[in-house]
């Protein structure tokens, strides 16, 4: 019989407001630090991973996104407020841990499917024209 290795839990979060960085500290020792933009990009939240395979929402115009609020929930997640009102996904440790290993991976995934659709991370600028 083989022993699986044990769960991974958080044992601090810090966010950084000036930096919009979640500095998160594992029961492994491990360290690492997830800018607001990419945790709202990954939200496990319906609303961007849809109710099944294919069902994604690519997630544009994030760049200036900022956490607000940062929620436990119970002792495996937490709960992230962002200022574009999102506030749906629940992170569980073994899903911030998933995005800290394969960040690298998944952001350059991130930006070639943004090119693709022809989309961009900054917020879209909107012009009003009038006649006074």
């Amino acid at each position: 019989m083989t022993d699986s290795p044990p769960e991974t839990s958080v044992c601090r979060l810090h966010y950084a407001r000036q930096r919009r960085e979640l500095e998160i500290g594992f029961s492994d020792g491990l360290s690492a630090s997830l800018t607001a933009e990419f945790l709202r990009v990954f939200s496990p939240s319906a609303e961007v991973r849809g109710h099944g395979p294919g069902q994604d929402v690519l997630q544009a115009g994030k760049s200036a996104v900022a956490i607000t609020a940062v929620e436990p929930v119970g002792h495996y997640a937490v709960q992230l407020i962002f200022d574009d009102g999102h506030d749906s996904g629940l992170y569980s440790w073994s899903y911030l841990r998933d995005l800290v290993d394969r960040q690298e991976m998944l952001w350059g995934d991130y930006l070639g499917r943004l090119a693709e659709a022809g989309l961009g991370r900054d917020p879209d600028v909107q012009v009003l024209m009038f006649q006074p």
